[in-house]
């Protein structure tokens, strides 16, 4: 029997996949306990539309920002360090202090989205990513005087 899965099932498949399961299995199972429902024509068509609208809002996400990485590329985050006598910074520049700029510019991005690779703990220019979505990385330039 075919059925669509509502869920992810383990070693069957994932959520919104068609699959081929035996009738007891289908019926005993997957659909009595919600996981899957049988494989017509209409739950196809409505397996599509869903997909479809998904597709669409997740295309205007990227869409989205891809605005935001073009402006904030563009600008330069810059923070005011206190320096010791032999150069070096005292304490460093989280993630945390990183997404507050950010929010004080005008854009809301999560610090759990800033990938620090080094801890920025020097003077100077850094580089810093930002997975905001799978599809989109903004690299953020962070200035340290």
């Amino acid at each position: 029997m075919k059925v669509i899965l509502l869920k992810d099932v383990k070693k069957q498949g994932k959520k919104d996949d068609i699959i081929e399961v035996s009738d007891g299995y289908a019926n005993n199972f997957l659909i009595k306990n919600g996981l899957a429902i049988k494989y017509t024509t209409g739950s196809k068509n409505k397996l599509d539309y869903e997909l479809n609208l998904k597709q669409q809002e997740e295309d205007k996400l990227v869409e989205y920002y891809n605005n935001i990485k073009k402006e904030l590329e563009k600008k330069e985050i810059v923070f005011k360090a206190k320096i010791g006598k032999n150069g070096k910074m005292f304490g460093t520049i989280s993630s945390k202090q990183i997404s507050d700029e950010i929010k004080k510019l005008g854009y809301n991005i999560d610090k759990k989205t800033i990938v620090m690779d080094h801890v920025i703990d020097s003077i100077g220019v850094h580089k810093i990513k930002c997975n905001v979505h799978k599809k989109v990385t903004i690299i953020l330039t962070v200035i340290v005087k």
